[in-house]
């Protein structure tokens, strides 16, 4: 058996894995070694091509390691450009072909709108033009029975036009094709033969999935960003060859597992959100470690915070989310502003709240924070960039929560009076208020932001917030993190090691994971136990073939299995998981179980005298390490506060009013319990210990805070 993506030979005695995520302020670099040892580094991401970052941060890094890029065993990243394409509008010059009365499908979209009440609000413009959405004279039922054959003639003509036309990427998707690929497969293999150089792929492929706009806009989306991904990825990887860095780079999905980089260039689809679930899967591991199986995870970065729940030890996972669109403000019932992606993720609730969310006062007299940001350029006043707008981080600075002089251990020079100055000239002397009164006011409407973001993945899905633990990171996160426990009542706050590059981090604990589907629209009175035994045996081979592909032992795989399911008569389903790998009546009745537990859970009911209807069944492959991917121990730098950083003034809200923190490091921190007022200060972020709270840390350096 050839060694798997994780076991590449090397005769290097210390060998050390290289995670990378890419912001869109900073680009995060960690280097882990296998004795524990990290370097964690944030430098200017480089927009005009992101891969310039990617490689300066690694070329240095192994510098400032003294090591060689021979000792480099693995490349694991997670990157914004596909997301950036989409929102950009700067993907390829696409086309779609689907069956004759469907061509404007991405344009009626689904029947929701972000904002109800708006009269000028205006749906997202399509990524196909409409000269270019072509139809195909064909039919099928859902059953993929053939109503009317296909016009292989009108075929021919189409893909004539789409020569003539020079467009770069075609997505095929004829309606029921799910059930009956064989013409899909027709108008593939024309254009293979006529058009070798055009990006193709066809729904029945990428998403064997009943929904029509849903199965439609997912396989446009995959053709919009493919070159665009392929382009980036390869000039990454023919980067790292020339540095030396003879390994396989691995890309994050937004499933929360890896896949390799051949993967992702194909189904760029699967890896959109790899940023932000890297950080989801950091935090499922570490709350493995610390026996801690319910967790709420809050990454708050530059432009937007994200939240997430980790379940009785579980990722919570949706089927579908939405890209390209406006900052959601954490709700998840308004949708609608983006275009939909039906693949697997992480359950994320995104809102613009960020270090650099932009404070204003409406013509109301209100106070907004957010979703504007002001970005890498010119970025918080503070930064001396040119910014004249106060954000939040220039509020932090000047409550006291972040150093006034520098962040990044002083590599990244600040200024206090502008930061003052930009609150003052746009929100404090509209309100009336001091200049540290807009301040708070500033950080505690971004608390508020977020805690929407929070109640989005636990109290409107059913799960009471105060049976969680909160684990913050990100740059901004761990200031903000108590204000939010203390609003959702949670008493207990984890800071890991590196909190500013955890997303980073979490690249290189996660697992090798490939996820399959099929629609099998049964009811449960009408199930045959044989049909379902073949499919499920069809989709666990595929699994077990992939991961094989890539090296894994047969006993290196974790197969898991999940049905989509609803009541009869419901439109929307929930994804419940199905028992072992044994396809039998006794199985069947515990989905059932499962599924009445998990409605009664989410929506506070369940029928079980309406009947069952099966949709969809999906299976999760893992290939699984030989040797656990979460180091035993974690060796902290050696931190320095700065000549002038000892203690400081900060300002905890009206309640508690000013008072003298101590500023320390998180190596200074003990067993022992050290009450707040406190500053820890780091060189990635900054964690603020607010009176009436303590802290810790424990044996794998994480920053314990509790409620006194």
């Amino acid at each position: 058996m050839m060694p798997n993506i994780f076991q590449i030979a090397s005769n290097c005695v210390q060998e050390f894995r290289v995670g990378v995520d890419i912001g869109g302020t900073f680009t995060d670099i960690v280097f882990l070694g296998d004795d524990g040892q990290v370097l964690a580094r944030k430098i200017a991401s480089t927009p005009d091509d992101y891969s310039q970052a990617v490689l300066n941060g690694i070329k240095n890094g192994l510098q400032e390691l003294g090591i060689t890029a021979e000792m480099v065993s693995e490349v694991s990243h997670g990157f914004t450009v596909a997301t950036n394409a989409i929102i950009e509008q700067k993907g390829a010059k696409t086309a779609l072909i689907t069956t004759e009365g469907f061509r404007d499908i991405l344009e009626f979209r689904r029947n929701r709108i972000p904002r109800l009440y708006d009269l000028h609000y205006e749906k997202p413009p399509p990524l196909v033009k409409r000269q270019f959405r072509l139809e195909a004279s064909e039919r099928l039922n859902f059953q993929g029975e053939v109503l009317k054959p296909l016009d292989k003639a009108g075929v021919d003509r189409v893909v004539q036009y789409l020569l003539d036309n020079c467009v770069e990427s075609v997505a095929v998707c004829l309606l029921h094709s799910y059930a009956n690929p064989e013409h899909e497969q027709y108008i593939a293999k024309v254009l293979a033969e006529k058009a070798p150089g055009v990006n193709l792929t066809i729904s029945s492929e990428l998403l064997p999935e009943m929904k029509e706009y849903e199965r439609t806009s997912t396989t446009v989306i995959n053709c919009y960003v493919r070159p665009v991904v392929e382009t980036y990825l390869t000039q990454l990887t023919d980067g790292l060859t020339e540095m030396g860095v003879q390994v396989p780079l691995t890309v994050m999905q937004s499933n929360g597992g890896l896949a390799t980089a051949d993967i992702a260039k194909q189904r760029p689809v699967y890896c959109i959100e790899s940023g932000p679930a890297a950080g989801v899967v950091g935090a499922y591991h570490l709350g493995k470690r610390l026996s801690m199986p319910n967790l709420m995870t809050l990454d708050m970065g530059g432009t937007t915070a994200k939240a997430s729940i980790i379940e009785n030890g579980d990722v919570l996972q949706a089927p579908e989310y939405e890209v390209g669109g406006e900052i959601s403000v954490g709700h998840r019932l308004l949708r609608g502003s983006g275009h939909i992606l039906r693949v697997p993720a992480i359950d994320l609730a995104e809102v613009g709240a960020g270090g650099g969310s932009i404070a204003a006062v409406d013509r109301s007299g209100s106070l907004r924070v957010g979703p504007q940001s002001s970005g890498a350029f010119p970025g918080p006043a503070c930064y001396r960039l040119g910014g004249q707008d106060a954000t939040v981080t220039d509020a932090n600075v000047l409550l006291g929560f972040l150093h006034q002089k520098h962040l990044l251990a002083g590599e990244f020079e600040i200024d206090a009076d502008l930061a003052r100055k930009a609150i003052s000239d746009n929100v404090a002397r509209h309100l009336e208020m001091s200049d540290v009164e807009a301040a708070y006011g500033i950080h505690t409407l971004v608390n508020s932001n977020m805690g929407r973001a929070l109640r989005a993945v636990s109290s409107e899905r059913g799960r009471d917030p105060r049976r969680f633990d909160l684990i913050t990171f990100g740059g901004s996160g761990p200031v903000h993190a108590v204000g939010l426990a203390e609003m959702l009542d949670i008493s207990r706050v984890v800071v890991p090691p590196f909190p500013g590059v955890f997303s980073s981090f979490g690249l290189l604990v996660a697992d090798v994971e490939h996820h399959f589907v099929q629609t099998f629209f049964k009811t449960f009175a009408e199930l045959d136990i044989t049909e379902l035994s073949a499919l499920l045996n069809s989709l666990w081979e595929q699994g077990r073939t992939q991961l094989r592909a890539e090296g894994f032992d047969d006993s290196r795989h974790e197969i898991l299995t999940q049905l989509d399911m609803k009541y009869e008569g419901q439109v929307s389903d929930l994804t419940v998981p199905y028992p072992g790998n044994e396809v039998n009546q006794q199985a069947v009745n515990a989905v059932i179980k499962a599924f009445d537990e998990e409605h009664e859970r989410s929506f506070g009911y369940n029928s079980p005298d309406t009947g069952y209807q099966l949709v969809n069944v999906r299976v999760i492959a893992r290939g699984l390490p030989e040797t656990p991917r979460m180091p035993e121990r974690l060796e902290l730098p050696v931190s320095s506060n700065g000549s002038d950083a000892f203690q400081r003034d900060v300002y905890f809200g009206p309640n508690r009013g000013w008072a003298n923190a101590p500023i320390i490091d998180r190596q200074s921190l003990s067993g022992e319990k050290t009450e707040g007022p406190l500053i820890v200060q780091e060189y990635d972020s900054t964690t603020v210990v607010p009176p009436g709270w303590n802290a810790t840390t424990d044996q794998w350096s994480n920053i314990i805070l509790q409620k006194e």
